[in-house]
């Protein structure tokens, strides 16, 4: 139940709680620094709007919403109505005025996804409604309620057109390359885009450990009496402290196909923000209006980025971040090291390695995988 009687779904091993609303709430209390600023820009566009309607007639937005009316369940007061009731309790939390429709389609692949342009619509799988308990499901709707109060849907769709267009044009080299070069940099952008959506489903769910939960069972399953949260955060620090300048290129490889970022990294930045003082703040009533919106400055936003980044180098355990951080610093002794870092990709030591007496390279199996792993919601 939120804070002024409104009733939300409870169930019998699930306490019925309060939980506090934020009227008017900006999605730029919750967006990621990197994602606030290109949204900004975007929105400070001349003619934004209009181009994206106009592109509107060219993406199959009409066929996808016939699509899911046609061959998926639409969810309502008769169908999935425990779904019904969190999806308009978490439009009630973030304050959206108008419930985008949601539907539930048959596919044993836990996923979820807001699309559209000139209205957001919602899509959870029947694999994702069987994985999840009440309060995981609980935030991942505020997770794609979020996406649609940022605006994301807009460029989700784009991403997903244009997807589908590099497949179809895959046999012409450069129209490809040029297709593939602007899908790289949407789904940069978007894996930012869904660490904002993480922090609205924790705004909404208000429950922390079941974000945990949800996104541990997005990576392992539904076995949680096997796995502990506390064990999946340590991962994400040995994952991002772990390994050398080898390491952090296929780190960065690994990333570059996915739309979404690793789930040990999404749990471990959303208990970041979840401590931080600003989370607390928007607890306590204190976040940006809507009202707000248009005097905000591109050029703040841009700043606040540069200077999250900047921090985010500076305190990162990553080999490559750390030597960045070094470099910028004039740390001696640098080439030795990125000679030592790399020498693993290399059949053989250097010869200065040799007469020092190290031999960094791989033996037999220690080498690296070029299998990616599964892209999830």
């Amino acid at each position: 139940m939120s804070d002024d009687g409104h009733q939300s779904t409870g169930s019998e091993n699930v306490p019925s709680r309060q939980r506090k609303r934020f009227p008017g709430i900006s999605s730029r209390a919750y967006e990621h620094p990197a994602d606030r600023s290109a949204l900004v820009a975007l929105r400070k566009l001349s003619g934004f709007d209009t181009v994206f309607k106009a592109l509107s007639g060219l993406l199959p937005e009409r066929s996808l919403r016939l699509l899911f009316l046609s061959d998926s369940v639409r969810v309502s007061d008769q169908q999935f109505t425990h779904l019904n009731d969190m999806l308009r309790d978490a439009c009630y939390i973030l304050d959206l005025e108008k419930v985008p429709p949601m539907y539930v389609n048959q596919d044993p692949q836990p996923n979820a996804m807001c699309i559209g342009l000139d209205e957001p619509i919602i899509v959870v799988t029947t694999g994702l409604v069987e994985l999840l308990d009440e309060e995981e499901m609980r935030a991942v709707i505020g997770h794609e309620v979020g996406h649609a109060l940022s605006g994301h849907a807009v460029y989700r769709t784009i991403l997903l057109f244009l997807t589908n267009l590099a497949i179809r044009v895959a046999w012409i080299p450069l129209g490809n390359l040029a297709i593939m070069a602007i899908v790289t940099a949407l789904r940069e952008w978007f894996r930012k885009s869904e660490l904002s959506a993480d922090r609205a489903g924790l705004l909404v769910g208000q429950d922390l450990r079941a974000s945990m939960r949800g996104l541990m069972k997005l990576a392992g399953g539904n076995h949680l009496h096997e796995m502990n949260v506390d064990a999946f955060l340590q991962q994400a620090e040995e994952y991002e402290a772990g390994g050398d300048l080898r390491d952090s290129v296929l780190k960065i490889l690994n990333v570059l196909p996915r739309t979404h970022p690793f789930a040990t990294v999404r749990a471990a930045e959303l208990k970041k923000w979840a401590e931080s003082r600003e989370y607390q703040r928007i607890l306590d009533g204190h976040y940006p209006r809507r009202e707000e919106d248009k005097d905000t400055s591109v050029s703040d936003s841009f700043r606040e980025s540069a200077a999250h980044y900047t921090t985010s180098v500076k305190n990162s355990k990553d080999p490559l971040m750390k030597l960045v951080t070094d470099i910028a610093g004039g740390a001696g002794g640098i080439g030795g090291r990125v000679r030592r870092g790399f020498d693993g990709f290399t059949s053989s030591p250097s010869a200065d390695d040799r007469a020092n007496g190290s031999d960094d390279s791989p033996r037999n199996g220690d080498g690296p995988t070029d299998t990616p792993p599964r892209d999830e919601n």
